[in-house]
């Protein structure tokens, strides 16, 4: 309840809260992305372990006032550790009424509804299909409604600038951060520092964006509607210096520290494609760490430029989505077939076709796994949230190096676009990832065998130009151990069981299954990429009932981890949650002979809590 201490001063409540989860939304053109990632960042620097959603269409500006026009960026921040971007909003801030039309039921009961009462008219509600205004009518009576005319208080309060109304109308995102700002106790000062140079060749711009800051959070400060704020205090969180990181930005910088972890330059052959994109553009950012970047004029052109830079004894790389790793096959392909280092990044995302191009799915798995002609097998490996992201690019870069072969790096919409605070580490933190190269050989030392393998399997990565290194490189098969053209059958059959087994080895190379909770019981559930954080979050709340379930996340899935089938075995039943049609499931039927069973969702949205949580409730009764 709030006080008032004069005629003019009023004392509000600050209700202390462990968590909240809080989405802005609007038109595409609107600012929501901006309003969501500021907001993110700012309880990222108070401390606040975050973790986030953003949510837009595919058009580059869909058309105002409708209801698939309509972007959200959903922020969930806590004292605690949290592994979900939120399941129900605790507030929502809705710039028109197609935002809310499409938002409101996220929105928990009782839960803070913030509308711009501008935006609510006769057209734009009849676009979102509204027939009477639900400010006025009762159909908001289970929410804390707070109808706020934001674009009359913009344009007041960037008067006097000289602005156009388009241009003053654009600051209103910035009203809504400083009304929530002011809500949950976020500091403006790096919002305003974001301005200041973001701005800084546009000062009236700037100075229009800082007002309408200020307007809103003081808004709420002085307003008789608001009776009271919220706080959530600092996470306990290891000790460290720690970033907002989306996971496109983690994954980039992985791959720099993997280059340099190995002492290589990294060259990326990459063809823009929504969400992988943001690689690109994070890494043409770090000319100055030998990162070199080529945007190529089609898939196949993008990922044969990368072969070349690993033929060349450099760091390859190339990143695409689902519908450009289908183009990339051949050439995958010849990588395997050449036995050379390579890291395909594949950032899934709603298919099949062109598809959900900004919505998340994980149904590329069997693609990455037989998406190629012949027997052509390799290794793959997936990121299970955005700041796990660094570790995997290291990770696979030395699974890479280690086995001479192409990797597929999968993450998914989901994961690239979402963040989470990222602890900084120091490089010397990281172990080397030891790369060696065949020296030169003399004209009395034995014939160069370029396809000689060690005890893992791996053949040598030799320097073109070295002297007396010259081999034969290409995509017919290879004579075992020289590396000559051969078609003798024999020879054929040996060396694809050879490949085969090289990649079978890397089983031995890396971490047994993890399980959190008991190694046995009625109850395992299986993930693996984004779907951990919902899974994880499930599991938790369901142990702490004292429920007999259990929760395996697979990062390694090609080949899987050594102990993953005792594990299996070791349930009465297992419980596959997929964003697709159950093809992680169909995988560990067929190679374990699990009576697996799927929870599986193609909606272009990640699991809920709740969802999990029910379907493992009905799996133990």
């Amino acid at each position: 309840m709030s006080t008032t201490t004069d005629e003019t001063t009023v004392v509000k409540d600050i209700q202390p809260l462990e968590e909240a989860t809080v989405r802005f939304c609007g038109d595409s053109g609107d600012g929501m992305q901006l309003a969501g990632t500021q907001f993110s960042n700012t309880s990222a620097l108070a401390g606040n372990d975050v973790a986030t959603f953003p949510d837009f269409p595919a058009e580059i500006r869909a058309p105002r006032g409708t209801l698939a026009g309509v972007s959200g960026f959903q922020i969930h921040f806590a004292s605690h550790d949290i592994f979900t971007p939120g399941e129900t909003v605790d507030a929502l801030v809705a710039m028109n009424p197609a935002a809310l039309k499409t938002n409101l039921t996220d929105l928990r009961r009782n839960g803070v509804l913030i509308v711009n009462s501008n935006a609510f008219d006769k057209k734009a509600l009849g676009q979102a299909g509204y027939e009477a205004n639900p400010i006025d009518d009762d159909s908001l009576s289970g929410y804390q409604v707070f109808s706020v005319p934001m674009t009359s208080i913009t344009r007041g309060a960037v008067e006097g600038l000289d602005l156009s109304v388009k241009e003053a109308d654009r600051c209103r995102n910035f009203f809504a951060m400083g009304l929530v700002f002011w809500l949950y106790g976020r500091s403006m000062e790096p919002t305003l520092r974001f301005i200041e140079a973001k701005f800084s060749k546009l000062p009236a711009i700037a100075e229009a964006n800082r007002r309408a800051l200020k307007a809103g959070y003081s808004f709420g400060e002085t307003t008789d509607a608001f009776r009271s704020s919220y706080k959530v205090e600092k996470a306990k969180l290891p000790p460290g210096t720690y970033r907002n990181m989306t996971g496109n930005q983690a994954l980039a910088w992985g791959l720099i520290s993997a280059a340099k972890l190995s002492e290589k330059k990294l060259f990326l052959g990459s063809y823009p494609i929504t969400p992988a994109s943001d690689i690109l553009h994070e890494l043409s950012k770090f000319k100055n760490y030998n990162v070199l970047t080529f945007q190529a004029e089609d898939e196949i052109a993008a990922v044969c430029a990368a072969i070349g830079a690993a033929y060349g004894g450099e760091m390859a790389l190339t990143t695409t989505s689902g519908p450009g790793l289908a183009l990339k096959g051949e050439a995958m392909g010849l990588a395997m077939m050449l036995e050379l280092p390579l890291v395909i990044v594949d950032v899934q995302r709603g298919g099949p076709s062109t598809g959900l191009p900004t919505k998340t799915e994980q149904a590329d798995l069997l693609q990455a796994m037989f998406g190629r002609n012949g027997e052509s097998p390799l290794p793959i490996i997936a990121a299970r949230s955005p700041a796990d992201c660094f570790d995997v690019a290291i990770e696979a870069w030395r699974i890479a190096t280690r086995f001479m072969t192409p990797i597929v790096i999968l993450t998914d919409g989901y994961i690239a676009n979402g963040s989470e605070p990222w602890r900084i580490p120091s490089m010397a933190e990281l172990p080397k990832i030891e790369v060696t190269h065949p020296g030169p050989r003399d004209e009395d030392d034995p014939p160069f065998m370029a396809y000689e393998r060690n005890e893992e399997l791996a053949r040598p990565w030799a320097i073109p130009g070295t002297p007396g290194l010259m081999h034969r490189v290409g995509g017919l098969e290879k004579q075992d151990g020289t590396g000559n053209v051969s078609y003798d059958p024999e020879n054929h059959h040996h060396m694809v069981m050879t490949r085969a087994q090289k990649v079978a080895n890397i089983a031995e190379a890396v971490p047994p299954q993890e399980v959190m909770g008991s190694e046995s019981g009625k109850v395992l559930v299986v993930s693996w990429g984004g779907t951990y954080g919902s899974c994880r979050t499930a599991v938790n709340r369901l142990q702490a009932q004292g429920k007999s379930v259990s929760h395996a996340h697979v990062r390694y899935l090609n080949p899987f981890p050594r102990n993953l089938g005792e594990l299996l075995s070791s349930f009465d039943k297992v419980l596959v949650p997929e964003l697709n049609l159950g093809q992680l499931r169909l995988l560990l039927r067929d190679k374990y002979m699990v009576d697996a069973v799927g929870l599986n969702k193609v909606q272009g949205k990640p699991f809920t809590t709740t969802e999990i949580a029910e379907k493992i409730e009905s799996m133990l009764t």
